[in-house]
């Protein structure tokens, strides 16, 4: 089998939705496994959105299966029963990896399952009905004979003990450091200071949820404003739910006026708000990786954030750590980082040097190696 390109069938149905982390993700995995000659790569989607353009988000080429039925009535089958399988709509396979969290029971083909975090184990008040799913999704799948992705230490090492799984069936791959394409026209700093409507600004960047803690961030800057009367606070992404928590501590805030909520962003803007920010904020309660600070080493701005899950894992010494919650330490850090530019310069540098640590190349080899491992023990 060492000669054949291993067949892999990637579920894609994030990609038809608003463009998340894991939306990011799995087209960051499809770009990266598509040229390999050692895979032959496929997608799929499982929703009544199947009729939609995968293929104007996915690499040219690769072929794409459409089943377009409700995602979540199928999700809670696949619950209780092992069928329909994939392979149904795919045709035959090696490997079916689900990029989320689901991945379909399978005729012959082995099983791969990525579990980023476990927010919907410990936190479950922190979570949406469909993410609250994902446990008894993942058991099941697990009870299948499926192998466990995850992209740190820290979610593996949760993973064998929340879930009833052999410890070498876990496998840790971390994921590559986002691009943020080249600093240029529309994604440069100039440009993301005009988005924000601030010359100087704290960024938060991702779909506005509970697990991020923006509330105590807002009362972090509140804190923080009243002496540094050029400072904004922006907020850039989509709301999620329990968005409404953040509209009550903006209300609530002195320093309202400058909180900037953008909303939902395309790409260019989001790289041009991260080149512009005076630091980036990530004061996440839990996390299984931690993209934004990646994000944020790679446009050469600090990060404040927190000693939550994987994030120490993974920046290092390259940002300042808070306790999660201690929203007097999370201005503290911030103003740190503000006004202390030898501070500044130190954690630019360790930034730059930590990111080159996680390439889409060494991604790309783990999964494969994965899947190889996975259909070779089917």
């Amino acid at each position: 089998m060492a000669g054949t390109p291993v067949a892999v069938a990637l579920d894609a149905t994030s990609l038809l939705g608003p463009r998340t982390g894991v939306a990011a993700l799995t087209v960051a995995l499809a770009e990266g496994l598509a040229p390999r000659p050692e895979v032959d790569l496929r997608a799929f989607a499982v929703t009544w959105r199947g009729r939609g353009d995968l293929p104007g988000v996915l690499p040219a080429g690769v072929p794409v299966a459409r089943w377009p039925m409700a995602a979540r009535p199928l999700r809670e089958l696949w619950r209780r029963v092992d069928h329909p399988a994939v392979e149904a709509w795919t045709g035959p396979v090696d490997v079916v990896h689900g990029p989320n969290f689901v991945v379909p029971p399978t005729r012959r083909a082995a099983a791969v399952v990525t579990v980023h975090d476990l927010t919907a184990w410990h936190f479950p008040e922190l979570v949406d009905d469909a993410s609250a799913a994902y446990p008894a999704l993942v058991a099941r799948a697990v009870g299948r004979g499926a192998w466990v992705h995850v992209p740190s230490r820290s979610v593996a090492d949760e993973v064998v003990a929340a879930v009833d799984v052999d410890a070498e069936r876990v496998v840790v791959v971390p994921n590559g450091a986002p691009d943020l394409g080249p600093d240029g026209a529309g994604r440069d700093a100039a440009h993301g200071r005009d988005r924000a409507g601030a010359a100087r600004y704290v960024l938060a960047v991702g779909t506005v949820e509970p697990r991020k803690d923006l509330p105590g961030l807002v009362g972090a800057f509140d804190a923080l404003a009243a002496d540094d009367p050029e400072l904004h606070l922006v907020v850039a992404g989509s709301d999620g739910w329990g968005a409404e928590a953040l509209d009550v501590a903006v209300g609530a805030a002195q320093h309202r006026r400058r909180v900037v909520r953008t909303g939902r962003v395309d790409d260019a803007d989001r790289a041009a708000l991260l080149r512009g920010a005076a630091v980036v904020a990530y004061p996440s309660v839990y996390e299984g990786f931690g993209l934004v600070p990646l994000e944020a080493m790679a446009a050469g701005v600090p990060v404040v954030t927190t000693r939550a899950g994987a994030i120490p894992e993974v920046v290092g010494d390259a940002a300042e750590l808070v306790e999660v919650g201690d929203v007097d330490a999370l201005a503290a850090a911030l103003d740190r980082v503000l006004t202390d530019e030898a501070r500044r310069t130190e954690l630019v540098a360790a930034g730059h040097r930590r990111r080159a640590e996680f390439s889409w190349d060494a991604t790309v080899d783990g999964l494969v190696a994965l899947y190889r491992r996975a259909a070779a023990a089917r």
